[in-house]
């Protein structure tokens, strides 16, 4: 069985050695880049499944390499690693297309927890959730397809697991904590404030079908409604 590759790009060396070895000895098999530059070079000669960057680091920083990424590759899941605790920093990675994020410092045991919840990802999908309509569009879940006659559109994993979750629970609203339970792990008051970048943007990618909304229920959280023709 081949281990998980992950790429792990760090310009503090001595904790890029023990988050290497500790993963190593998870059983994952993991590159470690020393910068941004060097962390590209790495992504465009190997195939990963995961990718763990520093925000701050010499040469390209983790912002500029996940857009970089984003351009290759939209599905591959993105951890930032970071120091910053300002909540428009950490939006900032959101929107360059990162999946989720872990401050330092950090316990191993956290970090190994964030990689378990994301290469479940990888799982086999059921028949009933590969191809799901919604309304014009056909959601191909299992990889991380959105498509109607106009468009096709290739999700991030995060945007993916969100959709999924709401049309699984369309016939009632979906708490807020319900949903980053289920798709990030936990539910602080940050990661409350990354889902509503995530869930707008879902509803750019639908807004070719009036019929299909993900409505907003103020302090409670969403609900997929789909308009059925009369």
């Amino acid at each position: 069985m081949n281990k998980p590759a992950i790429l792990v790009v760090e310009d503090d060396l001595n904790l890029g050695f023990v988050i290497q070895d500790n993963l190593v000895m998870k059983g994952y098999a993991v590159t470690l880049g020393r910068d941004g530059e060097e962390g590209m070079k790495l992504f465009h000669e190997q195939k990963f499944e995961l990718c763990i960057l520093d925000v701050m680091m010499p040469k390209k920083d983790g912002f500029s390499m996940a857009r970089a990424i984003r351009e290759h590759d939209l599905t591959i899941p993105i951890l930032f690693l970071t120091a910053k605790a300002m909540t428009e920093d950490k939006l900032e990675g959101f929107r360059t297309g990162a999946d989720d994020y872990i401050t330092k410092p950090f316990s191993l045991e956290e970090l190994v927890c964030r990689i378990e919840v994301f290469l479940k990802r990888g799982k086999p999908v059921a028949d009933t959730e590969k191809n799901i309509v919604l309304g014009t569009y056909l959601f191909d879940y299992a990889n991380f397809k959105l498509k109607n006659q106009q468009h096709e559109r290739t999700l991030t994993s995060r945007e993916a697991e969100v959709l999924r979750l709401l049309f699984i629970h369309r016939d009632r609203v979906l708490k807020r904590d319900e949903i980053l339970k289920s798709v990030w792990g936990d539910d602080d008051y940050f990661l409350g404030r990354s889902m509503d970048v995530f869930i707008s943007r879902l509803r750019k990618y639908l807004k070719d079908d009036p019929t299909v909304q993900i409505v907003n229920y103020h302090g409670v959280g969403f609900k997929l409604e789909i308009a059925t023709a009369n």
